[in-house]
This record gives structure tokens, C-alpha cells and sequence, in this order.
């Protein structure tokens, strides 16, 4: 199984203000990897350098074996890699359906026909303007145009912040099947109960440092480290 993503020793700023310490992580082959860790961590910073919007100072980034250490977030996304922001950040103004045509043709199994099936309630909304949607069928649609790149690597960056319970469920199902499926996906979560729960491995960032690297099943079946590393959600 070879790796997907290795980032070694990313070293990234905003500004003087220095966020990550060394960072190092590595997502394999059809492998689900959650990055976990108190609000401030440095969780999504290391997503921001990772697809080349935030660049680190210092360390590489290896994207299907080949070094993106400099490449623009752009070229990035045309070689294979998904991002579905914290936010969503869809265009408000356009419908469903116009949201899902943005997204460059690419070839594979994910087009809009695909989509709507995966996801029938964008089918059923799908004349609406993306702002009128709440907010699960807003992750829905940021998810769903991530997908229509046909991507070999999808991030993911908080899906179920702000999402009631029984929709946080729904969205969580829908990455377990995309990594089933055989989608390598690096996903950051508060809801870490949820999280290690589709998760095969994870990473704990606590100031901007990786504090834990392992098994996601035994980060969850030990609480108190859990609690004590994540610091973050683990009710549903």
C-alpha cells in the first residue's frame, strides 16, 4: 500500500505568528485519517499547507509520491486532490445544479447524474440558490463538488460543524462509504467520538505539534487520553 499524502516537518506561519511546529503525517492508500485537536490547534492550518494555500516555511509535502511542496493550490487540485473547506464556501447566488457545474470535467465515476444519486436531496433541491439550503445540504453540496474532480485524495475540513445530530450521522455515513469505496480521506473533526468511529488511524495537534500518532481504534477505547489529547466533542 503506498502512501497517498506524506508531509514531513512543515513548519508554517501567518505573518511572525508561528503555527505549526514540525508537523508530519502521512495518509496511505485508501485510508481514512483523522486530525483531531483542540480549536486553535493548528488543524486547519496543516490542511491550508498541505493543499497550498497557507505554504509552510519549512518541510515538503508529497502528494501521490511526487513533491507539491510549492505548487499552487490550483495544480494541486487537478492532480487528484479534493478539499471541501471549513465553511463550505459554495456560491450562495447560484443554484444546486449551477454549483455542480463549476467544478472542471474530469473523468471517472463522480458526475452530476452520480451525485444526485449519492445525494437525492440535491437532486430535489437542485433548482434552489445554494444560500436558501440549510446547513447539512450545504456540506452536502461542498462535498458533492469535491467529488465531481473524481479525486484520488479528498480532505475534508470540519463537515459537521454547526450540523444538527441526526444530520452530523448522515454526512458521517457518507464519508464511511467514500472510503469504502476506496477514497483516501483525510478528515478534521471536533467531533471526535464520530470521527475515530470511520477513522482507521489518527493524529492529535496540540499547539501546533503532533502529540498523538496511532491506532484510532485505541485512541477511542482509552477516554481519558482521548480527552486529554482531542480536547474536543465526543457526543454525537
Amino acid at each position: 500500500m503506498s502512501a497517498v499524502l506524506e508531509a514531513e516537518g512543515l513548519q508554517t506561519y501567518y505573518g511572525k505568528s508561528h503555527i505549526l511546529h514540525g508537523v508530519s503525517l502521512k495518509v496511505q492508500e485508501g485510508e481514512l485519517v483523522a486530525l483531531l485537536g483542540r480549536n486553535g490547534a493548528g488543524n486547519t492550518t496543516t490542511m491550508r499547507s498541505v493543499m497550498g494555500l497557507t505554504p509552510a516555511r519549512n518541510g515538503h509535502v508529497r502528494i501521490f509520491g511526487k513533491d507539491m511542496t510549492k505548487w499552487p493550490a490550483y495544480r494541486i487540485a487537478g492532480a487528484g486532490v479534493g478539499y471541501v473547506p471549513e465553511g463550505r464556501k459554495i456560491f450562495g447566488h447560484m443554484t444546486v445544479h449551477e454549483n455542480l457545474l463549476v467544478p472542471p470535467d474530469r473523468a471517472g465515476h463522480w458526475t452530476v447524474a452520480t451525485i444526485y444519486e449519492l445525494f437525492p436531496r440535491l437532486y430535489e433541491r437542485r433548482t434552489s440558490k445554494g444560500g436558501k439550503l440549510s446547513g447539512g445540504e450545504q456540506e452536502m453540496l461542498a462535498i458533492a463538488r469535491a467529488l465531481l474532480l473524481n479525486p484520488r485524495f479528498l480532505i475534508l475540513d470540519e463537515p459537521s460543524q454547526g450540523l444538527a445530530p441526526v444530520i452530523v450521522q448522515e454526512v458521517m455515513r457518507m464519508v464511511a462509504r467514500l472510503k469504502s469505496e476506496g477514497t483516501a480521506i483525510l478528515l478534521v473533526e471536533q467531533n471526535a467520538f464520530l470521527a475515530l468511529q470511520v477513522a482507521d488511524r489518527a493524529y492529535v495537534l496540540s499547539d501546533g505539534e503532533v502529540v498523538y500518532d496511532g491506532s484510532a481504534a485505541e485512541l477511542a477505547a482509552d477516554t481519558a487520553r482521548m480527552n486529554s489529547l482531542a480536547g474536543v466533542s465526543h457526543g454525537a
